[in-house]
């Protein structure tokens, strides 16, 4: 379990990465496994640039 914001971003941005090394191997880009990977790639980058980020900065 990722103890502050910045190991869980870092987190979030390797899964971003596998899914978007995914997406670039699979050729047929009308199937729905990729379809599936693309609605995973918004949900990851939805958390990881979410407004506000998940601790306050200031204190």
């Amino acid at each position: 379990m990722p103890t502050n914001e910045k190991e869980y971003n870092g987190n979030l941005f390797d899964q971003l990465e596998i899914v978007e090394e995914t997406l670039n191997l699979i050729s047929d880009k009308e199937s729905s496994a990729v379809q599936y990977l693309l609605k995973k790639k918004s949900y990851i980058e939805r958390k990881l640039y979410q407004k506000p980020p998940l601790t306050d900065n200031n204190n």
